[in-house]
């Protein structure tokens, strides 16, 4: 790995991480090119940032749970190349049920050239830590529609305070939403903001 580069779960007690693009549990539908272990990886400013989210949301009754973090470009690479094949339905109507496959791009869901492979961009939620139930968000992640903007239409009272308190936990601890998908944050101040990595990932 990387210099400046950890594991997110090492510096970070009491995170909880599902590393969507290490598992068939993505858009593409399996284990995603640069994935080699279901672990979070980030830089040391990244997870300085997430332990005063932490502290933030647990003061509030939350955890953090975070699906991806660092994102080899190869990763990258790999969703161009999927969105570029035939259409086989197994993802379509959980993560772009109003778009096609080429659209990603186009509108803005899947970047060519990402802030994850810089280190300081993250996708997370909140879960309650009474229960360990995930926070109702009105959708979960990678939900290429405008139901996964912030301040969409549609959702209820409740996911959307509950978008509210991760928005703001994360502008107070120095990252930047990203106004088309409420789980994805990247630091203002970015320690890479010109370079596009592409070590694996476990």
């Amino acid at each position: 790995m990387k210099d400046d580069f950890v594991f997110v779960d090492e510096r970070l007690p009491g995170i909880r991480w599902d590393a969507k693009y290490a598992t068939w549990d993505n858009f593409t539908g399996k284990p995603v090119d640069g994935y080699l272990g279901n672990r979070i990886v980030g830089t040391t400013a990244l997870c300085a940032a997430l332990a005063r989210v932490r502290d933030e949301v647990e003061s509030r009754g939350f955890g953090l749970l975070l699906w991806d973090g660092y994102r080899p470009q190869r990763a990258v690479d790999c969703f161009l190349r999927w969105s570029q094949q035939p259409e086989d339905g197994r993802t379509k109507q959980r993560h772009y049920p109003n778009i096609d496959r080429a659209e990603m791009f186009e509108k803005g869901y899947v970047a060519a050239r990402s802030g994850h492979s810089r280190g300081a961009t993250v996708d997370l939620t909140l879960y309650h830590l009474a229960t360990g139930e995930l926070a109702p968000m009105g959708g979960g992640h990678d939900v290429m529609d405008p139901l996964s903007h912030h301040g969409a239409q549609g959702i209820s009272p409740v996911e959307a305070r509950n978008r509210r308190h991760l928005m703001s936990a994360m502008d107070t601890c120095g990252f930047r939403a990203y106004d088309r998908e409420w789980w994805h944050y990247t630091l203002r101040d970015e320690p890479y903001p010109d370079t596009y990595f592409d070590f694996p990932v476990g």
